[in-house]
């Protein structure tokens, strides 16, 4: 095993880190930039069979080790240091031990609910990696995210067993994904109306089909219900369809939306699930799976579980046989993301300011290099509240060294606005915000907690990059150090992109 220094020694004007001294490196594993891809389509009417030798993401970036205050610093210092020719670009620092913390604190908690990742939230394919290791399923909702799991080239149970460890948990599915899901075995799907059961009876008549019901969702952030879920009195409706055309139910899912803050939700889904299973005996069926979605916040986790363990266990007592998953997916990622971005303009100044205007105004527009059609789409689409700090201020880092002690620069604050690159005037990241008076542009600002539906869902509108990411699995900890373990044991192809102190 070779081992690196965690300082990038290149002079490249591409910036991104790569490990010089391997003699044994391999074009591909120098990786200068890295963006999320999109896993390819496939553009034939009847495509073949899914090639699993080939994995969506060609190449990955170094992994490096130390802590996301560290990287950052590292980052910018390497930026300013070409500043000559460097472009200023966003950039996320991922730290993959946040990842594997949240999972422990999963098992905790609620160790009978086995957990299957939900991958629109965020593909990235360090944290996919890493949950495929752990034995994670997958809750997918297209084609493409299906894709990326069965084509990682990690043996896990996902990709030996997709029957048992894939969910396509999307009740309203095109045909052509519906075949798709048939020829690479990913049996377990979700419907919610009569039109889905004819669809999948004459495409797909030996899938494991989960009715998904309606729920209370009023208490989350993100409401799903005015969308999917059967409400219960078109339960024995769909189920006795299901029976005429020899479909095989399996059992009930439901979501409560995403961001449920009342754990109370959670036991009324519950109640409606085994009022479910009661239609389903009724009719001849004998469902042995649970599915209770996500909607698990990542500060109120404790509280949700505490009420849905114990609820989980009333209604569905382990000696009954049922399988209950779960789909989180901000749970696992939230944490662990923080993005870097640039000041690169400025409107408005102290010196100028409207004495009619009150306190709470913005007296300063800051226009960064990334906003709603790029990693702050959250903004718009999942009703995130980012809280922006500097790393930098008048060019000086405010985190200095490796421990990152904070330096006293112009603590004074100003009331200002956020505002994203393009042209569009709804491309605003925050309305009001206090941020240091002395910010100019040049400077950067951090945005933690950039983990949930922000990368996946960024676009180049504009002619805007996507955010590079930089990863790293974390400082001396326990659980950094498992972390690379877990990737050097279980992913061959990572060899010599494991970084070392």
């Amino acid at each position: 095993m070779q081992f690196y220094e965690s300082t990038p020694a290149t002079g490249h004007p591409q910036l991104s880190p790569t490990a010089s001294n391997n003699s044994n490196n391999s074009p591909k594993n120098h990786v200068i930039r890295h963006n999320l891809p999109t896993p390819p389509p496939s553009h034939s009417a009847s495509p073949a069979p899914l090639d699993r030798q080939k994995c969506v993401y060609e190449s990955l970036p170094n992994l490096y080790h130390g802590s996301t205050e560290s990287q950052l610093a590292k980052q910018i210092k390497l930026l300013e240091s070409h500043k000559d020719f460097a472009e200023e670009n966003p950039f996320f620092v991922a730290d993959i031990s946040s990842v594997y913390k949240q999972h422990i604190r999963w098992k905790n908690e609620l160790p009978r609910i086995e957990p299957f990742f939900a991958v629109k939230c965020n593909p990235d394919p360090y944290v996919i990696r890493l949950l495929a290791a752990l034995g994670l399923g997958f809750d997918c909702a297209s084609q493409a995210e299906i894709n990326t799991i069965l084509s990682l080239p990690t043996s896990c149970p996902a990709t030996e067993d997709p029957s048992n460890n894939i969910i396509f948990a999307n009740p309203c599915k095109a045909a052509s994904m519906v075949k798709f899901a048939r020829r690479n075995q990913v049996k377990m799907m979700t419907f919610d109306n009569t039109d889905e059961l004819h669809k999948i009876a004459k495409l797909y008549p030996s899938a494991q089909l989960v009715i998904r019901i309606l729920t209370d969702d009023s208490k989350s952030v993100c409401r799903f219900g005015i969308k999917f879920g059967a409400p219960l009195d078109a339960v024995p409706h769909l189920l006795k369809t299901a029976k005429d055309l020899s479909l095989n139910v399996i059992g009930v899912s439901f979501h409560v939306g995403s961001g449920c803050y009342d754990p109370q939700s959670y036991v009324d889904a519950i109640q409606r699930s085994k009022k479910t299973f009661e239609v389903g005996e009724s009719l001849g069926y004998k469902f042995n799976l649970l599915d209770v979605g996500g909607g698990f916040g990542h500060d109120n986790f404790e509280l949700l579980a505490r009420s849905l363990g114990p609820a989980v266990d009333e209604y569905f007592p382990a000696e009954t046989g049922v399988r209950v998953i779960a789909e989180p997916g901000r749970f696992y990622v939230h944490d662990a993301f923080s993005l870097a971005t640039n000041i690169i303009a400025k409107r408005g100044s102290a010196d100028d300011i409207d004495e009619d205007m009150d306190d709470q105004s913005p007296k300063v527009m800051y226009y960064q290099n990334d906003g709603v059609y790029g990693a702050f789409n959250c903004v718009m689409f999942d009703h995130a509240e980012p809280k922006a700090r500097p790393l930098t201020v008048q060019s000086q880092l405010v985190l200095e060294d490796v421990q990152l002690n904070e330096r006293k620069v112009d603590s004074e604050e100003i009331s200002c606005s956020i505002w994203g690159p393009t042209c569009d005037s709804l491309d605003c990241v925050m309305k009001s915000h206090k941020l240091a008076k002395g910010l100019q542009v040049g400077d950067w600002l951090r945005w933690d907690e950039m983990g949930a539906y922000t990368i996946c869902a960024a676009s180049t509108f504009n002619g805007f990059s996507r955010a590079d990411v930089h990863y790293t699995s974390g400082a001396d900890s326990m659980e950094a150090q498992e972390v690379r373990r877990i990737l050097q044991q279980t992913a061959p192809d990572l060899q010599g992109l494991i970084m070392y102190p």
